[in-house]
């Protein structure tokens, strides 16, 4: 059977989905809106404040990875209603989240500079990018907060507050990017500081709504302070256990990007520009998936915490089909828009164009296994128990795949079309992988610590 019959499955999936895809839209449009305005100050701005997003981009992998393993270990504890547990998970996960803030805005204040440098080495692209990165480092603990209380929410099958902080962060972020780049309303005109500013604001906002609905309005986990900060040895192991294949799969992937920026870096203010460009529509395009694919991994770890085993069969026959059907639609839709998205960027030279319809084009065919092995080795693999597995898997292809072959494209003088393609090509060859690991149905493995003691029993 191809599809499931069960019709709540499509409920929950659609149900938990849409919030999550329009909270990624809404996020897209704040970091769109951002490189639209710096993109009226010309290349240098724009790729000085796309190399001091690298550092948001590590920072988000890493918190990324402790909201996995809050989701993971909560959502598989949810299944069998046991919000105690899941309580000191979340717990657990915050004080992870504030360690990891407070290290990187530490670091980021100390050395903004050399940071920028290690990504580019145009002066102008460095002196932005430090500019920006001083002042939008302090908005990196309200991130890990907010981040990981977000998914501490989505673990209860609670997803909208998550898109009603975005849309508040939103209102934030581009009123004060409008009045402080450009100097509107009696504001002093700040260029790439203003935009690290109004995003400092925006976060800190965030945070306080999030604090405010898990305190006074949520009435599935009732946090409270002292949940905040106490915490259980025991669960803290299990955290640790399951969460640091997550973890450090996602900081492989941060320093894949990182990487990623830095041999690109290596080529003019054009092709960076052009990164910056392509990536965003590429954002864009994630929206859809990744909201399904987080919806995905929420009914997974509640199947499978509840011993449904036969049920999450049928549910990952059912989500391969739709999820490599979404990547041809979404891939094709990209190559067809690409000239009417470069157009935006109005301030940009006729170089950084003709570089980004090259990276847009590489981007319309690599997403398409994008769409396929990337939400179903998280929704499925990791979510479903296996959280090892994804973590060897990015480590392999990134260290022996990707960045290798780009290295020795960028060395022997490629296109930066080619490097490009290169750093993207483990998206279709993962692919292979995944269809054989998902259909062999290994990674179904319930994680809480009742069904352990059950099975020693």
């Amino acid at each position: 059977m191809i599809f499931t019959r069960d019709r709540s499955f499509y409920r929950s999936l659609v149900a938990l989905a849409v919030p999550v895809a329009l909270q990624n839209l809404i996020t897209f449009a704040v970091s769109f809106a951002d490189n639209l305005m710096v993109g009226a100050l010309g290349d240098a701005a724009v790729s000085g404040v796309y190399m001091g997003g690298q550092v948001q981009t590590f920072l988000q992998m890493f918190s990324g990875g402790i909201e996995g393993a809050i989701l993971i270990l909560a959502a598989q504890y949810w299944g069998r209603q046991d919000t105690g547990s899941i309580k000191k998970i979340v717990s657990i996960g915050l004080h992870f989240s504030v360690l990891v803030g407070i290290l990187v805005t530490a670091v980021c204040l100390i050395a903004p500079g050399p940071i920028i440098s290690v990504f580019a080495k145009d002066p102008s692209v460095v002196a932005d990018g430090a500019d920006y990165l001083r002042v939008v480092c302090f908005s990196y603990l309200f991130f890990c907060v907010t981040q990981a209380l977000i998914a501490a929410m989505r673990s209860v099958e609670v997803a909208r507050i998550g898109m009603l902080v975005s849309a508040v962060s939103l209102v934030v972020n581009v009123s004060l990017n409008y009045c402080l780049i450009f100097g509107h309303f009696g504001f002093p005109a700040m260029g790439v500081k203003g935009a690290a500013l109004a995003t400092v604001i925006a976060r800190m906002t965030e945070t306080a709504v999030m604090v405010f609905y898990a305190a006074r309005v949520d009435r599935r986990l009732c946090l409270k302070l002292r949940d905040v900060l106490s915490t259980d040895r025991t669960l803290r192991r299990d955290f640790i256990r399951y969460g640091m294949p997550i973890i450090g799969g996602n900081v492989v992937w941060s320093v894949n990007m990182m990487a990623s920026s830095a041999i690109l870096g290596r080529f003019p203010a054009s092709v960076i520009t052009a990164a910056s460009v392509s990536n965003t529509l590429h954002s864009l395009a994630y929206v859809t998936m990744n909201g399904m694919s987080a919806a995905l991994g929420i009914i997974t770890g509640k199947t499978v915490g509840a011993g449904k085993y036969e049920r999450m069969r049928e549910y990952a026959y059912t989500v391969q089909v739709i999820f490599l059907i979404l990547g041809f639609v979404t891939g094709g839709a990209m190559f067809l828009v690409k000239d009417a998205f470069i157009g935006l960027y109005g301030g940009i030279t006729a170089e950084a164009v003709d570089a980004s319809r090259q990276f847009i084009t590489v981007l319309s065919v690599t997403f398409i296994g994008t769409c396929y092995q990337v939400p179903t080795l998280f929704g499925l693999v990791k979510s479903g128990g296996d959280v090892g597995f994804v973590f060897k898997n990015d480590t392999i292809f990134v260290f022996l795949v990707v960045l290798p072959s780009a290295i020795i494209a960028s060395y022997l003088g490629a296109p930066a079309w080619v490097v490009f393609a290169c750093l993207k090509c483990d998206q279709i060859l993962k692919c292979f992988v995944a269809v054989v690991k998902i259909n062999r149905f290994d990674w179904m493995k319930n994680l809480t610590r009742d069904n352990r003691l059950e099975q020693k029993i």
